[in-house]
């Protein structure tokens, strides 16, 4: 086993998130990645958006514990919240020039949640982690030059803040690999609790 590596069991990512695995490959994690195939649309929003966040997460480590039950799963959710509203990933140009719109000059809402599933071990374990950021205020010239990149369409809220859309994010206030897709601190800490993850050997 590689020195830097935490775990020993083996883990299943419920995401095809590029994101999710850069974070969770840099923090020292060996795993496998099978994408949750849950209809999201059928979900319905209701109540606080950390636990609709949860609700995500959950099923979708679940989904794919049902044919692995002898790893541990994780899965994750990133929803960007505005006016107790959610922003998904914009279908066309339109959508993304006019979710930037209202996000420009104010703060807004990014949650992120994790569940993390052993079904062999029957454990269930769900967090959500929130963050507060701060866009600057945009032009027009800027927000359709944005719009422009390929950057926005794949992203909640339209914007990758570990990317070109960094240059619109003026603060932040709570985990920044959270508004990126992935709680690390917080995942780390949960599952060192599980004892999947060991520091010292």
């Amino acid at each position: 086993m590689n020195s830097k590596q935490l775990n020993t069991d083996h883990i299943i990512l419920a995401s095809a998130s590029p994101r999710r695995k850069e974070l969770l490959g840099a923090a020292g994690l060996v795993f496998d990645i099978q994408p949750s195939d849950i209809d999201e649309e059928g979900v319905s929003y209701e109540g606080h958006p950390a636990e609709y966040a949860k609700t995500l997460s959950t099923l979708k480590a679940s989904a794919v514990a049902k044919d692995h039950p002898d790893s541990w799963i994780i899965g994750a959710d990133t929803i960007v919240v505005a006016d107790n509203h959610i922003l998904g990933k914009p279908k066309t140009r339109d959508d993304a020039k006019l979710m930037l719109s209202s996000l420009a000059g104010r703060s807004h809402f990014v949650y992120t949640g994790f569940c993390i599933v052993h079904n062999a071990k029957k454990v269930q374990t769900a967090s959500a982690v929130e963050t507060t950021v701060v866009f600057k205020s945009l032009t027009d010239a800027e927000i359709c030059w944005y719009a422009d990149t390929d950057e926005p369409y794949d992203k909640a809220g339209a914007y990758g803040i570990q990317g070109i859309g960094g240059f619109m994010v003026k603060e932040i206030q709570g985990s920044y690999s959270n508004v990126v897709g992935l709680p690390v601190c917080e995942i780390l800490e949960a599952m060192a609790k599980l004892d999947i993850i060991r520091y010292l050997r």
